[in-house]
């Protein structure tokens, strides 16, 4: 096996520690051949697609890598924004707002960003850490609930350019934060300002709708955590709000293939809703840091779509933590947790100062971009 060429070493040089954030990945554009691209190497991940090679590889380039790109590049194209996708542009600014917060708390770490899929990939940003002299690694998989279409596969990847790497650094991972206690304050303040600004939906005869990422029901069967993880975050939610059993319904949505996902489906439970007389849905997806197709376009969309077509009255989507302060508060609460024991460069007050003003600053350029 050849190894990844390897920094010159400077004895007595202290190495750094470098926190990774993780999330899913997005098309380089609204387009055809970039979804291909994209898909391409989305689906061809044995933990996302558990079907045999022989039996997935024509059914994958025969037909979804030849129909869907073109659908789904024009669903993109409807969130698409000037400076790209809204996914990335998410994901950097948490990454960018993480080094300033984690930096006010005088601890001077490297923070970078990575996609499972697509661009910065995971084996790029690791080898610019290896240029950066790192020697500890937390990496953060963005997703709040653990599934081994996910997190696993984050996990696989790192382990796969380790593998290939001589000077291995000291790592840790998060598994999920699907019960911390930060992130559900996170959810619970989404829901509280929404409900602030156009009154409360239960108050209204409405419905919260939870709307988690589907995943095939076999996975379930196998042993997989989504499932209950999926249902704990939605159970802490709804006590931090108070809300009785039947206000609050939690849903699976994004289901791909023609086997059984977890269920009820997000777009049937929306049209139920409505003929069966429900005027308003509010919907909030949980295991969605940062707003991207799925949220924006399959929910916001298509959701309030589906739900208005049959009946309903208000539909409302109640967007992802993203980069609001309170959730990158719990992020780098999450985050200093698990960097305890380990030897981080101390920040100075001028230090300090620096790398929240030149986070702030990157991030406040991203947002006037957007």
């Amino acid at each position: 096996m050849s190894y990844f060429p390897e920094p010159a070493y400077t004895h007595g040089t202290t190495g750094r520690t470098a926190v990774l954030l993780v999330n899913l990945g997005t098309p380089e554009a609204p387009t055809a051949g970039a979804v291909r691209r994209y898909l391409r190497q989305f689906l061809s991940d044995p933990r996302v697609v558990e079907i045999p090679r022989l039996v997935w590889w024509p059914i994958l380039y025969g037909l979804v890598l030849t129909l869907r790109p073109r659908r789904s590049a024009a669903k993109y194209a409807t969130i698409w924004t000037p400076q790209g996708s809204p996914l990335k542009l998410y994901s950097e600014q948490q990454a960018l707002l993480l080094r300033g917060y984690l930096g006010d708390r005088g601890l001077d770490v490297d923070v970078r960003l990575a996609m499972r899929y697509g661009e910065p990939s995971i084996a790029s940003v690791l080898a610019d850490l290896r240029g950066a002299q790192a020697e500890r690694i937390l990496v953060v998989p963005l997703y709040p609930q653990y599934s081994g279409s996910t997190t696993a596969s984050v996990f696989d990847a790192v382990g796969a350019v380790l593998a290939r790497t001589r000077n291995v650094p000291e790592l840790r991972t998060i598994r999920h934060f699907h019960d911390d206690p930060g992130y559900i304050e996170v959810l619970k303040n989404s829901v509280l300002a929404h409900w602030g600004k156009h009154g409360r939906a239960p108050d209204e005869g409405g419905k919260l709708v939870m709307s988690f990422h589907g995943v095939p029901r076999r996975a379930l069967e196998l042993g997989d955590p989504y499932h209950c993880e999926c249902q704990k975050t939605a159970r802490l939610l709804a006590e931090a709000l108070g809300l009785a059993k039947d206000e609050y319904l939690v849903t699976f949505q994004s289901r791909f293939g023609r086997a059984e996902w977890l269920q009820p489906y997000t777009a049937q439970t929306l049209a139920a809703l409505a003929r069966q007389g429900t005027a308003r849905v509010d919907v909030i997806c949980p295991g969605f840091v940062a707003d991207c197709l799925e949220t924006l376009e399959e929910i916001a969309l298509e959701g309030k779509q589906t739900f208005l077509s049959a009946g309903g009255k208000r539909f409302h989507y109640i967007a992802c933590p993203n980069d609001r302060p309170d959730f990158i508060r719990a992020l780098t609460d999450l985050a200093a947790r698990h960097l305890q024991g380990w030897p981080v460069a101390r920040a100075d007050r001028a230090r300090r100062e620096a790398l929240a003003e030149e986070s702030r600053a990157h991030a406040r350029l991203l947002g006037a971009e957007r």
